[in-house]
């Protein structure tokens, strides 16, 4: 997708479901700035998954794998939006503060055991922050794809490292930790052009890529203001690959 498209798409998303999230900004933590940066993870996946409904034209059906406390659906819903017919949760450890997140259905499952798989297709599967701590993501996104439904969308998102430097840094990951660590560590490093390849090995379509942002301070004042949200919003556009973290969606074509 070009950088250009990718920045009127972002430009036209609006800012003000960040503004009124008491829920997810508990769960976050730290001081409620009225934009958080580090919820931009929650309003990029909202802004795709509007989009997946308009285009299909009916509520969509969701899978989110690596659900942590529940997140997203607190936003999805506190930002007004309802056209879901399904929103499964997968995890390898089912939190408590999930039965608040009204997920449909609750499945206990390992990503990385050789058996696992989705038992129903979906419009939309969401892997938000998890691809990066599996030794072999590209493994569970093929895997995936047998989930989607036709003109169906994998989300994604996780921190980003320029092409050039990926694999050395992916190295210096791993050299420090082991497989059976229990911190569930990162252990993967994307770039742009690793997001493209695994769309292409997965037979998907790379629809839209882009950073996050400039710079990010948890907490900080300026964190209250609009024009710094669209100005690290606009950095992530131009320059992906420099932009904090990484967001795309990758579409399954329908034939």
């Amino acid at each position: 997708m070009p950088i250009s498209a990718a920045l009127a798409r972002i430009q036209a998303w609006e800012l003000g479901s960040m503004r009124e999230q008491p829920k997810v900004k508990h769960l976050m933590g730290g001081r409620a700035t009225r934009y958080p940066t580090k919820m931009l993870r929650y309003w990029f996946v909202h802004n795709l998954i509007r989009e997946q409904a308009h285009r299909l034209g009916r509520p969509v059906r969701i899978c989110e794998i690596g659900v942590d406390r529940g997140q997203l659906p607190h936003f999805v819903r506190d930002a007004g939006f309802a056209d879901v017919a399904a929103w499964d949760a997968v995890d390898y450890r089912l939190r408590p503060e999930l039965g608040d997140a009204r997920y449909t259905r609750q499945i206990q499952a390992d990503v990385d055991q050789p058996d696992f798989r989705l038992d129903q297709t979906y419009d939309v599967i969401i892997v938000l922050h998890l691809l990066e701590h599996l030794f072999e993501p590209e493994v569970l996104t093929e895997k995936l794809v047998s989930s989607l439904a036709a003109d169906g969308i994998l989300i994604g998102g996780f921190p980003v490292t320029p092409d050039t430097f990926q694999p050395w840094w992916q190295r210096r990951l791993r050299r420090r930790i082991d497989r059976s660590d229990a911190n569930f560590g990162h252990v993967s490093v994307f770039s742009t052009l690793r997001v493209q390849r695994m769309a292409h090995a997965a037979g998907l379509k790379p629809e839209f890529i882009s950073g996050a942002f400039l710079l990010r301070k948890t907490g900080a004042f300026i964190e209250n203001f609009h024009f710094w949200t669209r100005l690290n919003l606009m950095w992530g556009a131009l320059f992906p690959s420099l932009g904090g973290e990484l967001y795309w969606s990758l579409r399954r074509p329908t034939r």
